[in-house]
């Protein structure tokens, strides 16, 4: 297993990638991106054993819909079967991954409250409308913002493979995170142009159309916002979770697990 450093086009080309991929089977790709988010928000409806589930089952899962990503590239079948198989590859290592990243996460907004006296960790924890606009009420959230955001980086770039790593490759918990954090590192600029095109074609562009279209039909609002909710839902979170496939393919490359 050895990681490749790729160009940042490479890294801009991942969601192109990504649809051409999820167009081959749309709806099996859709369907099990729903099934994953409506298991996530089931559980961390939950209190604190609903979200330690979801800690521990979202690297399994995760490795699943990359798995039917593969699947559908080459061809293969895949169904909802290959979404939970992901849980029995390297089991053990996939629960320590995901209650690990649980307490790093707790721990980095643990620290922000040190900043803005737990502002920010009382508006993520809201369980409604009502008390997310009470925590916003006389709230900044710009260093704790930075802050979460600078010591969440290296968290996220020793998670982004690690999962797939540990499923693929069997690599134990420690390898696992440092291969991916290393290849995310030599791969900073293609990561750094993705990100660029995530911000435009899901952030910048969907949000100048929903605008253009709120400007056009006011009457009908409510609607177009429904529309654009269901076309974010059913295309472009797919189309993500399928970028995520992508970039490990273009770094690791799929002969080394062939």
């Amino acid at each position: 297993m050895r990681a490749q450093t790729i160009s940042s086009a490479q890294g801009w080309r991942w969601l192109t990638a990504a649809y051409a991929i999820f167009r081959r089977n749309p709806l099996l790709l859709a369907l099990l991106v729903l099934i994953y988010l409506l298991t996530m928000a089931f559980l961390n409806v939950l209190p604190v054993i609903g979200v330690v589930a979801a800690a521990l089952l979202m690297p399994g899962l995760s490795v699943g819909l990359m798995q039917a990503a593969r699947n559908v590239e080459h061809g293969q079948m895949a169904g909802i079967q290959t979404l939970v198989g992901g849980l029995r590859e390297n089991t053990r290592t996939l629960l320590a991954l995901g209650m690990l990243y649980l307490l790093v996460t707790l721990g980095i907004l643990g620290l922000s409250t040190l900043i803005d006296g737990g502002d920010l960790l009382r508006y993520l924890l809201a369980a409604n409308r009502a008390e997310r606009e009470a925590a916003l009420k006389d709230a900044d959230f710009t260093l704790s913002g930075l802050f979460v955001a600078v010591m969440a980086t290296p968290v996220l770039m020793a998670w982004w493979f690690a999962p797939v790593l540990a499923a693929w490759h069997r690599q134990p918990l420690g390898k696992a995170l440092f291969f991916s954090f290393i290849a995310c590192w030599l791969n900073w600029r293609a990561f750094l142009a993705y990100g660029a095109a995530l911000m435009l074609f899901v952030g910048i562009l969907p949000g100048i159309l929903l605008g253009f279209l709120l400007a056009l039909f006011p009457v009908v609002a409510s609607f177009v916002g429904s529309l654009l909710a269901v076309f974010m839902g059913l295309v472009v979170a797919p189309v993500i979770f399928t970028s995520f496939y992508v970039s490990y393919r273009d770094i690791f490359g799929i002969s080394e697990i062939a």
